[in-house]
């Protein structure tokens, strides 16, 4: 039997109304797993602004008591299907993913106080806020997808700069509007 390797496909699809109802459900299941541990679970992401293109992978973040604890929910998480990453790059992170090839769902666990929790509940809601600048940003996604159709680092490169820029308008507009 000739097994060929398998390649991640960069898809990016209009917006589907049932990802609020896929978020709930996964939610559901890990604060079964976490519960003592969490503080507050987050939709975030693209699949989190009504009406933005993206790729079909739903983004949780979930705010917890202390990251260290949090390795000892793998084996429970793996029971449901997710990967542990640990870190993944991002120092005070733990990263679980649903699937390899074709992911479903990205989790990303942070301790309360940590910066990155407040920069993508930013974005979230400065994207919603702002919907003619969620539709450049959609538009992006679907022209790096045709163009990294399978280079996730190429795809990711190329919305750097652009999140860059969001993530800084979000931060101004948040204390404008405290």
């Amino acid at each position: 039997m000739n097994k060929e390797k398998q390649i991640r496909t960069i898809e990016v699809v209009s917006y589907d109304f049932k990802w609020k109802e896929e978020y709930l459900k996964e939610a559901e299941k890990i604060r079964n797993i976490m519960n003592e541990e969490i503080i507050k679970m987050h939709h975030i992401g693209s699949t989190s602004i009504p009406g933005i293109y993206a790729k079909p992978v739903i983004d949780i973040l979930i705010e917890v008591n202390d990251i260290k604890n949090v390795d000892i929910y793998n084996k429970d998480m793996e029971d449901i299907g997710y990967i542990a990453k640990g870190s993944f790059g991002i120092e005070g992170r733990r990263f679980f993913m649903k699937g390899l090839y074709n992911r479903t769902h990205h989790i990303h666990v942070f301790q309360t106080g940590n910066p990155e929790i407040e920069r993508h509940l930013n974005f979230r809601d400065y994207m919603i806020a702002h919907p003619n600048e969620a539709e450049c940003y959609g538009d992006l996604k679907k022209e790096l997808a045709v163009k990294f159709k399978y280079n996730i680092d190429g795809y990711c490169d190329g919305k750097d700069n652009y999140i860059k820029e969001i993530d800084k308008k979000a931060r101004i507009w948040v204390q404008n509007n405290k």
